[in-house]
C-alpha cells in the first residue's frame, strides 16, 4: 500500500509540469527535475533558431552528438516560416536513426537516464529525442558456470541490445517476437519477452505477462529478483524458472515453445515454463554423440540421488538396520568407530556442515586460491579429525561422496545440502521407514511441481518415444521429430522422408 501511494505521489508531482513553447521555461524545468545530478549536461544550439540539446554524460557517444546533431543544427538554416522546427529538423536535417517527439515528461526522462539526447526548440511544447546510446561492456566470453568442451563458445553480456542481436543471429526468421516491457519503479529495468510466436502457447504467455504486470517495487536489478518473484511454488526448494547465459541455449528453448525474459544489466537469460528433468540437462548433451550424452545424463540422475539418499542410508543403518550389513563390513566399522565420542547421525551431519563451509568458501575466494584451499582444507581437517578420533574413515568417505555428486548437478546445488540435511535428521529418528517416507515426500513433491500451468513431471501421458526422447535419455536427432507436448502449440519438429514407422 505505501508503494503505491508512493508511484501515485510522483506520478501526480509529474502531472502538473508539462512542456511549454518557451524554450527557457522547458530548461529550467529539466534543470529542475535533474536538480544535483551533474552528469546532465545542456548545450545552448543557436546557429539556426533556438534549441537546447540535453543528454547525460558517460552513456551517449560524445562523436555521434558533435558530428551528426550539434552540427548538422548549427549548419543548416531553418526556414523562418516554419512553426514546428523540430519536425524540419527531423525530416530534412538531422541525421540519426532514430528519432522520435515526445512531449510526457516521464518519457522523456526516462529516455535521458537511458543514454537518448533530447533536443529543445523555441516555439515547440514537445522534445525530439534521439538514440546516442554508448554503453561500456565486457567483450564476449563463454560463461563461466556453463563451460564445456564441444560447442558455441559465446555467452550473453548486461547490453540488453547486444544480447538480443546475438538471439536475432541464431533465429532469423519474423516468427521470432521481441516485446519490451519497464520494471521498477526507480530503475525502469527494460526487460524483453522474446518467443516465436507459432510455437508458444498461448496461456503460458498470457500468464507470464500477467505475474509480471502484478510487479511493483522500487528496482529489478538482475533476472534473479524476477524469479523469485514470478515463481509458482514459492516455498519450494526447486526452480520454476530455467536461467542461462548461452545464447544456443536460449534459441534451443524457444524452438520448444518455450518464452525467455531479457532483462538489461544482466547476462542471465530467464526461460519459461521450466521442466524438471532441465536440472539434469547440459548444452553439451546436443553436441556430442547421443550415447555419450545418455549416458552422463543418468550419471547425473544418479549422482543426485545418490548425494541425498547416501548419507541418511548410512545414518539407518547404523542406528537401527545393523543386521543389513555383511558381518565383516559391521565388525570393521564398530572397530573404526569405537574411539569416536560422537553419535552417528551428528558426526556425519557436522562433517556434511564443515564440507559446505569449505566449498562455500572456495567459490568465494579467488580461483587459484579457492581450489587450493578447498583441497588442502578437506585433506587436513579431515586428517586431523580421523587421528584425532571425532569421526571415523567410514564418515569421511560418505561425506566425500555425497558431496561430490552434489557438484554433478549444479543447477540443484541449493537444493541438495537442505533435503540430505531433512532425510538425515528423519532417518536417526525412524530408520530405514523415515528414511523412505521422506523420499516418498520428495517424490509426491516433484510430482506436483508446476511452472506457469505446466506440470514440470510429466507421469500421467502414455509412454511414447516422442515424449520420452530427451528426459533420461538423450535420443538421436534424426529421431526427434516433434517437440515436447506440454510446451509447444506446433509439435512438428522435423519432416522426413524415411519410412522407418513411428517409433
Amino acid at each position: 500500500m505505501h508503494m503505491a501511494n508512493e508511484a501515485q505521489a510522483e506520478q501526480q508531482a509529474l502531472e502538473g509540469m508539462a512542456l511549454t513553447a518557451d524554450l527557457a521555461k522547458n530548461i529550467a524545468l529539466f534543470k529542475e527535475l535533474f536538480e544535483d545530478v551533474d552528469l546532465m549536461q545542456y548545450r545552448p544550439l543557436e546557429g539556426c533558431g533556438r534549441f537546447c540539446l540535453i543528454w547525460s554524460a558517460g552513456v551517449v557517444n560524445t562523436l555521434l552528438l558533435e558530428e551528426h546533431i550539434i552540427s548538422s543544427v548549427l549548419k543548416n538554416p531553418i526556414p523562418p516560416v516554419t512553426e514546428k522546427p523540430l519536425e524540419h529538423l527531423m525530416k530534412h536535417v538531422l541525421q540519426s536513426g532514430s528519432m522520435k517527439l515526445e512531449s510526457d515528461l516521464q518519457e522523456l526522462m526516462k529516455a535521458l537516464c537511458y543514454g537518448d539526447c533530447l533536443l529543445l526548440a523555441e516555439g515547440d511544447e514537445r522534445g525530439l529525442l534521439m538514440e546516442a546510446k554508448a554503453f561500456i561492456s565486457r567483450s564476449v566470453s563463454e560463461p563461466e558456470g556453463e563451460k564445456i568442451l564441444s560447442g558455441p563458445r559465446e555467452g550473453f553480456s548486461e547490453v540488453l541490445m547486444e544480447n538480443l542481436s546475438m538471439l536475432r543471429r541464431k533465429l532469423r526468421t519474423s516468427d521470432l517476437k521481441l516485446k519490451y516491457q519497464d520494471i521498477g519503479r526507480r530503475s525502469n529495468t527494460q526487460i524483453c519477452v522474446a518467443y516465436l510466436g507459432t510455437l508458444v502457447k498461448p496461456a503460458v504467455l498470457a500468464e507470464l505477462n500477467k505475474r509480471l504486470a502484478r510487479i511493483d517495487m522500487d528496482a529489478v536489478l538482475d533476472s534473479h529478483y524476477l524469479t523469485e518473484l514470478i515463481r509458482d511454488q514459492r516455498m519450494s526448494l526447486f526452480r520454476s524458472t530455467g536461467y542461462t547465459e548461452r545464447p544456443d541455449v536460449v534459441a534451443a528453448k524457444l524452438l520448444e515453445g518455450r518464452v525467455a525474459v531479457f532483462v538489461d544489466g544482466t547476462p542471465v537469460v530467464l526461460t519459461v515454463p521450466y521442466l524438471f528433468i532441465e536440472n539434469f540437462q547440459s548444452s553439451e548433451d546436443y553436441y556430442v554423440n547421443f550415447y555419450a550424452a545418455t549416458i552422463a545424463r543418468l550419471l547425473r540422475i544418479f549422482g543426485f540421488l545418490l548425494a541425498i539418499i547416501m548419507p541418511g542410508l548410512y545414518v539407518a543403518i547404523l542406528c537401527y538396520h545393523q543386521e543389513m550389513l555383511p558381518s565383516s563390513l559391521l565388525i570393521r566399522i564398530a572397530v573404526d568407530s569405537r574411539n569416536v565420542p560422537f553419535p552417528t547421525p551428528l558426526e556425519v551431519f557436522a562433517l556434511l556442515v564443515m564440507f559446505d563451509i569449505l566449498r562455500e568458501t572456495g567459490i568465494r575466494m579467488p580461483n587459484g586460491v579457492g581450489q587450493a584451499m578447498s583441497i588442502v582444507g578437506a585433506l587436513v581437517v579431515g586428517s586431523a579429525a580421523v587421528e584425532a578420533d571425532l569421526v571415523s574413515s567410514n564418515v569421511i568417505i560418505i561425506t566425500a561422496v555425497s558431496g561430490i555428486t552434489t557438484l554433478l548437478v549444479p543447477k540443484l546445488t541449493t537444493a541438495v545440502p537442505i533435503l540430505r540435511n531433512i532425510l538425515i535428521l528423519i532417518s536417526a529418528a525412524l530408520g530405514f521407514y523415515g528414511l523412505m517416507l521422506g523420499m516418498s515426500f520428495l517424490f509426491i513433491h516433484f510430482l506436483c511441481l508446476e511452472s506457469f500451468g505446466v506440470p514440470q513431471v510429466d507421469w500421467d501421458s502414455p509412454l511414447r518415444y516422442q515424449s520420452s526422447k530427451d528426459t533420461f535419455i538423450r535420443g538421436p536427432l534424426w529421431l526427434m521429430r516433434e517437440r515436447p507436448n506440454r510446451l509447444s502449440a506446433n509439435k512438428t519438429r522435423m519432416r522426413t522422408a524415411e519410412k522407418d514407422g513411428e517409433a
